[in-house]
């Protein structure tokens, strides 16, 4: 065995193409430099949520080299006010502070997402104002937006939620690592291999 190969035994600990992962059509990458992951997601899906702790748990000890992107997965048009809320957020600069009390909002408070109405009153309950949330949630920036989550939901060949993929190119998933705690390790695995493809370019 060649050294590179041994090398790339020794860090790649189990991520198979087809079975942990797969390729999708490369797409651009926003990051620069770094290694762009994306978490593909839906405030509605519960192995999301399942996922959230130990993904924030990965973000805060991400190698330097890595980026971090979110875009919220619309595979039905049920999902899209929810995409909507998240890119409210992010329009009001809420996403660090309320992205994570979104999901529990959902899945342990029954919040009702799909109703704007409903959604403005979990607004100002979090110190949000009523209007500043209206304007927001209503404005064409955020319309554009929800539309390109679903091309770009499209564009990835997103099939389920949650979905990782790293650099344009290595999607996983919960379905693919054959549990959801198992995607941390999978990913880990596909940013170091772009990190080998990049050092190959």
């Amino acid at each position: 065995m060649g050294l590179a190969t041994l090398a790339h035994a020794q860090e790649v600990r189990g991520a198979r193409p087809n079975i942990e992962y797969r390729l999708i059509e490369q797409q651009p990458v926003a990051t620069g430099d770094k290694i762009e992951v994306i978490d593909f997601f839906w405030y509605g899906c519960p192995y999301c949520y399942e996922l959230q702790p130990a993904l924030e748990d990965w973000i805060s000890r991400k190698p330097a080299d890595v980026a971090l992107r979110r875009i919220p997965a619309i595979l039905r048009d049920g999902w899209a006010p929810h995409v909507r809320v998240y890119y409210t957020l992010e329009a009001l600069g809420e996403i660090e502070r309320l992205h994570q009390r979104a999901y529990h909002s959902y899945h342990v408070e029954e919040l009702h997402m799909s109703k704007p109405d409903v959604m403005a009153q979990w607004a100002v309950r979090h110190g949000i104002d009523r209007q500043k949330w209206l304007d927001a949630y209503s404005s064409s920036e955020v319309a554009q937006k929800v539309q390109q989550a679903k091309e770009l939901t499209q564009a990835y060949n997103v099939q389920g939620t949650p979905s990782l993929v790293v650099d344009g190119r290595y999607l996983t998933s919960s379905s693919m690592a054959g549990s959801v705690r198992g995607v941390i390790p999978i990913l880990d695995d596909l940013v170091t291999i772009a990190r080998q493809q990049r050092a190959r370019k």
